[in-house]
């Protein structure tokens, strides 16, 4: 990803929750989880530790924990497409990238985050044992036209249930880009209808609280896959 994404998401506060949306039939389905854990799994078996007693006790560990993860909290199959964006997914990353075209003279990007933070959620009259939390997850939205220069650059909260505008701003994709670009003010601190604006203009190009809640569910799944695939490649490292 780009530098200015890691420079802008940073600043960025943090939420989480778990969400219920239901994934749009629009959505096409490419990657079979049964299969990602069977690939991963497959060869756990056939491997005896022959190092230290620590090698074979942690090999045993992680073999245990990955068969569970894929018995008992397997990820689902991923979704390749979300209304009109296609979706990248980045294995082994913490990010996504979902593109599409708006009319016949826009080009959309967006690079979202997986769970990045998380504020608490007040907890149900009478359930005050267990508090709940809403995650949180960072878009940078890059919208440019044929043959511009210049792009429009939104930096976003994704809620299990909304989207919330931080900044937006001009980025100039050719030529030297300033090193602290001015991002403007907050949204927030902006007047009603210009912030309404801001949101219809969004909202119309299909980036607005229906992708936050498909985004959620997809990161949710992407945070299952890459557990997995982090747990596969520190045993097959040690089984070397």
């Amino acid at each position: 990803m780009a530098a200015i994404l890691r420079a802008t998401l940073s600043s960025i506060a943090a939420s989480h929750s778990t969400i219920n949306a239901s994934l749009s039939q629009s959505q096409r389905f490419t990657l079979n989880a049964g299969g990602f854990c069977r690939g991963l799994a497959s060869k756990s078996s056939q491997q005896t530790a022959t190092k230290s007693p620590f090698n074979s006790n942690l090999l045993r560990i992680l073999h245990n924990e990955i068969d569970y993860l894929c018995a008992y909290a397997p990820p689902q199959r991923i979704a390749a497409t979300f209304n009109e964006f296609t979706v990248e997914d980045h294995p082994a990353e913490q990010w996504v990238t979902l593109k599409r075209k708006f009319q016949d003279d826009e080009d959309i990007k967006i690079e979202a985050t997986m769970f990045d933070g998380s504020i608490p959620v007040a907890p149900k009259s009478g359930d005050e044992s267990n508090e709940d939390v809403r995650l949180h997850i960072s878009l940078l939205v890059d919208i440019w036209k044929k043959g511009g220069r210049d792009s429009l650059e939104f930096v976003c909260s994704a809620w299990p249930d909304s989207l919330e505008v931080q900044n937006v701003y001009i980025f100039k994709r050719e030529g030297l880009q300033p090193s602290q670009p001015y991002m403007g003010p907050n949204i927030k601190n902006l007047n009603n209808k210009l912030q309404d604006g801001v949101y219809e203009f969004l909202e119309s190009r299909g980036i607005d609280g229906e992708l936050s809640a498909f985004l959620h569910n997809y990161m949710m799944n992407k945070d299952k896959t890459e557990l997995i695939r982090w747990l596969r490649r520190i045993k097959s490292f040690i089984e070397e």
